[in-house]
Order: structure tokens, then C-alpha cells, then sequence
């Protein structure tokens, strides 16, 4: 018998979800998310902050911050702010690594993220910043059982065709549950149970499956109908159930349709979404902080000093250098491109920065002219699975019924989003449009424009998010909890909530009360 070690447990997790945190969660090592009153007493008699990144753990320092009385100044790269909250619409411009300018070509109106796109409806510190910051939210449709499972090759009778994601999972609750009953009818379970006990047990799970009389697993309303019910002579024919070893050979039993994704703590309904983009939490911090933050400012160097700390920073737009002196320098970069930057920081934090790597990912947003999945196919959000290098696609959760929209028609983690981002353009294009159109054959006819990125290609964040191994967690994570000097770290790769917008706002409130805690104890000169 082959055991699942928690190491194993937590890398397939990952592979699945995109994110350990979910195995972590799972076997009860990090915390939930929960909102924190910050009660900060005391003024920051303006003290000097130097903010480096204006993404969503960077706006919130500044936002805390300024409510306090401390000069702050974000030092933001890019053009924009947000960093990996980040809308594509129409003019959206983007150059990877060794690429060529991209350019959205999107109708007005029309958009996809890029980025964070959804919220657990149990990140408190994110839906409290909504409800200060006057963001509204509503429903994202993360599980629909009327999305497609499509499993590429495979043998037998189901081998390369679609199927709802309602029919395999009524199909695998029959199954098992007409195995399990079968174990129990047999008293081959060493369990102290009486018969009446077992028969509690039975009847749960022939509910459960929708097991017949006899308690065999025939298909059920559950997995839908063949002929849909109606009026007058129209009763309805329930679909037929393919056989259990036709679903095996066919591959919908692999790892690529596992139920982990709806089962995970992060995923579970509700989950939440911000309308019209998640760039709109952006611009609500920005409205309130927008003056602190310089952009086009690519950090160079960042130097601990006797009294506070120096950050050296080249203006993109005229190519000047410059230096920025404060008490306190909050870094946020993340830790890809913090690498490349010189520093004086400890040999604990450098080896921090070099030794956490960061996952790939790819997102690729595709334009329609119309909504063929809500039309052809009766899918209103959710998301489609697959074992192709696609992985999923993800169906907008607004503008239902609309003439036009935009679907994410890849999104990918590790090694398929390695693939797919070492393609060109045109070439990365293809590929997702072959793929999909084998869930999908609207896809050729319906296609109108595609924006493509590969977040490990993507300047100033070179990854989607920090990925820790247990060993890295304990090894390397502490060196980002405490001040190095008068540096402090903060971001979602600072937080056990990495990947998640909860995780830069947790690790920026962390960094404010220290901060300020540090402030009212008697100043900057000393480390804590």
C-alpha cells in the first residue's frame, strides 16, 4: 500500500488549485484571514515612509499610514498601480520579457483580470477594505455543474468527448456510494456498528448516490436528461449512465478532475468578485492615496543606513537617477525581481529572496462575438476543466445576456504554463484556440481578439505568486517577518495567504502595527 505523505498531499494540492495554501489550510498549519481592527494609537508625527510597489500590500501601508500622520512615497515601476491586480480593457498595453508590445483590441466595456479575480467569502480583511473604501461585491460563480469536463485521449466509448461536470460527479457519488453500501450489507467493514446502525448508514448512502431498490447505482435526474422535461407529453428521459470503467478509460478519473478546487476551504461558495474588474478596489486606495505614489520609478538599489534607509530609483520616462531618504522603507517587490536589485539587506533576508521561488502562470483572455457558452450551451459562469495545457476556462460572471463577451481561455499553473509561455504570441494564440475549440467548437467561427500573458514574463513581478515548501516555510519564511534594519517586508509572499489579495492586506497591517508600535516606543534608530 502506497501512503500519502503530507509533503505529497501538499504538492498535489498545489498542482490543482495553483496554491499550497489550500493543503496547509487543510491539515490545520496556517490561520484564516479574519479582519483585524487596527487600534493604533498615537501619532506617526511624520515620519518619512518609503514604499516600494504600489500593488495591493504597498496601497494598503499607505492607506493605514497616512491615517496616522506619516509621509509616505510608493516608488511604483509600472505605469499603473496594482501590481498582480491588474484588468485587461481595451488599450491595455503589456511587453514581456524578450517580447513584443501587446496591445487589448477588446470592444468598450469589454475586459478580463488578469490577476486576482475572485474572493473567499471568509477574507474578512479584503471584504472590510471593500466596505470602508465604498467597493461593491458581488457573486462569483466559481462551481457550476453545468460547466464541461474534457478529457483529451483516453480509450473507450468516452474517450475525447465533453461532459457536464454534473454527470461526473453523479455518476462517481453513485458508484461509490453503491461500493460502500455493498461493504456494509456484507459486514465487511470492522466497525462497531449494529444493524441498525448500518442501516442508518445504507440509507444515507443510497440518498446520497441515488441508488436504486437494490442499491445499485443506474443514473438518476441528477446527471440530466437526454430529453429534457416539458409540458403536456413531454415527462422528460433521464440520460442513460456510462459505465464506471468507461469514465476510467476515458480519464476523467486523473488528478485534472479531481473535485479538489470546490472542495478547498479558499473556494467554496460564496466566493466574490468586484463588478466591472478587481482594478476597481485599486482605484478606490488610489483615490485616497494617489498623490503619494511616483510612477515609471524602477527601484536600483535599496541601502540600510545608520538612521533609516536609502532607496535609489531611476525615473523611466527621463532615464534620471535618483535617491529617496526615509526612516522606514517598506519593501513589497516581489521576490523575482527584489533578487535582481543590489542591497545591503542580511545574509538571512538575501537568502530569503533567492530561495522562495514563484509559481508560473498564464491567463489568456478571448473575445467573442457572442456568448456561445450562454446561448449554445445554458453556462452562466463557473469554470470548464481539462487535462489539455489550457487547464481551464473560466466564464464571465457578469453581462449575462449580452450581445458580446470575454472568456479566460487558459489559465494554468507550473510546467503547462511554462509550455504555453514559451510560445510567441501568435503561436500561444493558436494553441489555446485549438484546445478550447475541442470543448468549445464555436471557437473558430465566433473568435474575434485575444490578450495573452505569461505572469512569469510579466516585468516588475516575473511570477505569479510565492510557492513554500514546508521546508521553505520554516527555513526561510521568519526572515521576512522582522525588520532588517529599518526595512520591512510585506506582501502575499510575507503572509501564509499567498496567491490571495488577504495575504498583501494581512502582511501590510502586520508591517503597520510594527511600525508604528516601533514609532511610539522611541523612534527609528534602533531595530526591534
Amino acid at each position: 500500500m502506497t501512503y500519502l505523505t503530507r509533503r505529497h498531499f501538499i504538492r498535489k494540492a498545489a498542482q490543482l488549485t495553483g496554491s499550497g495554501y489550500t493543503a496547509m489550510m487543510a491539515l490545520g498549519l496556517i490561520p484564516e484571514a479574519p479582519a483585524r481592527t487596527l487600534n493604533l494609537p498615537g501619532s506617526g508625527n511624520g515620519k518619512r515612509i518609503i514604499i516600494l510597489g504600489a500593488g495591493m500590500a504597498g496601497l494598503a501601508t499607505a492607506y493605514e499610514l497616512g491615517k496616522k500622520g506619516y509621509d509616505c512615497t510608493l516608488l511604483e515601476a509600472r505605469n499603473r498601480p496594482g501590481g498582480r491586480v491588474w484588468t485587461v480593457r481595451k488599450g491595455t498595453k503589456e511587453t514581456e520579457t524578450e517580447g513584443t508590445e501587446q496591445t487589448c483590441t477588446f470592444d468598450e466595456g469589454q475586459f478580463f483580470n488578469a490577476g486576482a479575480m475572485r474572493i473567499p467569502h471568509h477574507h474578512e480583511s479584503v471584504i472590510a477594505y471593500c466596505r470602508e473604501l465604498g467597493v461593491p461585491l458581488e457573486s462569483f460563480n466559481n462551481t457550476n455543474e453545468g460547466a464541461y469536463y474534457y478529457s483529451d485521449g483516453g480509450t473507450g466509448p468516452l474517450a475525447s468527448k465533453r461532459i457536464r461536470q454534473r454527470e461526473l460527479h453523479s455518476d462517481m457519488r453513485g458508484y461509490t456510494t453503491e461500493l460502500l453500501a455493498k461493504a456494509f450489507d456484507q459486514s465487511a467493514l470492522d466497525l462497531p456498528l449494529s444493524p441498525e446502525d448500518r442501516e442508518k448508514i445504507i440509507g444515507y448512502l443510497v440518498a446520497e448516490g441515488s441508488l436504486d431498490a437494490t442499491r445499485l447505482y443506474k443514473g438518476s435526474s441528477r446527471r440530466g436528461y437526454s430529453v429534457v422535461p416539458g409540458a403536456y407529453d413531454q415527462p422528460g428521459k433521464m440520460a442513460d449512465a456510462p459505465a464506471l470503467l468507461h469514465l476510467i478509460e476515458a480519464g476523467y478519473l486523473s488528478p485534472h478532475f479531481y473535485n479538489v478546487p470546490e472542495y478547498t476551504y479558499e473556494q467554496q461558495t460564496t466566493m466574490l468578485m468586484v463588478p466591472g474588474g478587481t482594478d476597481r478596489l485599486t482605484d478606490a486606495f488610489v483615490k485616497k492615496i494617489g498623490k503619494k505614489i511616483l510612477y515609471g520609478a524602477a527601484v536600483k538599489e535599496i541601502k540600510k543606513t545608520e538612521n533609516g534607509a536609502s532607496v535609489v530609483y531611476q525615473d523611466q520616462k527621463t532615464g534620471a537617477t535618483r535617491e529617496l531618504a526615509g526612516d522606514f522603507c517598506i519593501c513589497t517587490i516581489p521576490l523575482p525581481v527584489l533578487s535582481t536589485i543590489a542591497n545591503n539587506f542580511s545574509s538571512d533576508v538575501q537568502r530569503a529572496v533567492d530561495m522562495v521561488p514563484y509559481n508560473d502562470t498564464c491567463k489568456v483572455g478571448l473575445q467573442f462575438r457572442r456568448r456561445f457558452w450562454e446561448e449554445d450551451d445554458s453556462i452562466y459562469g463557473g469554470i470548464s476543466r481539462t487535462n489539455m495545457d489550457i487547464t481551464q476556462v473560466v466564464y464571465p460572471c457578469s453581462g449575462y445576456l449580452g450581445k458580446k463577451g470575454v472568456l479566460i481561455g487558459c489559465y494554468n499553473y507550473g510546467s503547462t504554463a511554462e509550455r504555453l509561455g514559451n510560445l510567441s504570441l501568435p503561436d500561444r494564440q493558436k494553441m489555446v484556440l485549438e484546445q478550447g475549440g475541442k470543448i468549445h467548437p464555436q471557437y473558430g467561427k465566433e473568435f474575434e481578439s485575444c490578450f495573452s500573458l505569461a505572469w512569469q514574463k510579466i516585468p516588475y513581478s516575473m511570477g505569479g505568486w510565492a510557492v513554500y515548501s514546508p521546508e521553505a516555510r520554516q527555513r526561510y519564511y521568519p526572515a521576512f517577518l522582522k525588520p532588517d534594519g529599518n526595512i520591512y517586508f510585506a506582501g502575499e509572499h510575507t503572509s501564509y495567504l499567498t496567491a490571495w489579495i488577504a495575504g498583501s492586506f494581512e502582511s501590510a497591517r502586520r508591517t503597520v502595527e510594527a511600525i508604528h508600535e516601533r514609532v511610539q516606543r522611541g523612534g527609528a534608530s534602533a531595530s526591534k
